[in-house]
């Protein structure tokens, strides 16, 4: 949690509201702890960056053109310290999610990110995603959120 809240005032800074003080929340990272699904970027001791890599995909995932019946490896909740940021540790992470795509033989990965968020819309295309639409997230109303995929076969 240390991480997140030296990230969200930056976000903000940035002009992306994404995240607040509500979300993500201790919560939603003890659940992905506990579902083996966190991954955490180390550098000697002192975490430079989080991801969940999940199967879970929003039902808005749907309103992106996205067909959500097929299982999907989606990362979520990535986030890099600011003492880090610039140094290829997001890259990392989402590379990850490809290390986890193919040993379980999913073929496609997908995220989402806020349309203010562009930092992460330069990594994603970088990372071989590409976008594939927009749309809302109930449990984050007034925000919109693009889409990203990637194929693996």
């Amino acid at each position: 949690m240390k991480l997140i809240a030296e990230v969200v005032p930056v976000m903000r800074a940035s002009g992306n509201f994404q995240w607040d003080d509500t979300y993500p929340n201790a919560a939603v990272f003890d659940e992905d702890i506990a579902l083996g699904q966190l991954w955490v970027a180390d550098n000697d001791g002192d975490i430079a960056g989080v991801s969940a890599i999940t199967t879970e995909q929003y039902p808005e995932y749907a309103e992106a053109g996205l067909d959500i019946t097929e299982t999907a490896i989606v990362t979520h909740r990535l986030a890099v310290s600011p003492r880090y940021q610039g140094q290829g540790v997001a890259l990392r992470l989402m590379q990850q999610a490809d290390d986890v795509a193919v040993s379980r033989s999913i073929k496609a990965l997908r995220v989402d990110t806020n349309t203010a968020n562009r930092a992460t819309q330069k990594l994603f295309p970088k990372a071989g995603y590409r976008f594939v639409g927009e749309m809302g997230l109930h449990f984050r109303p007034g925000l919109r959120f693009y889409c990203y995929e990637k194929r693996l076969d």
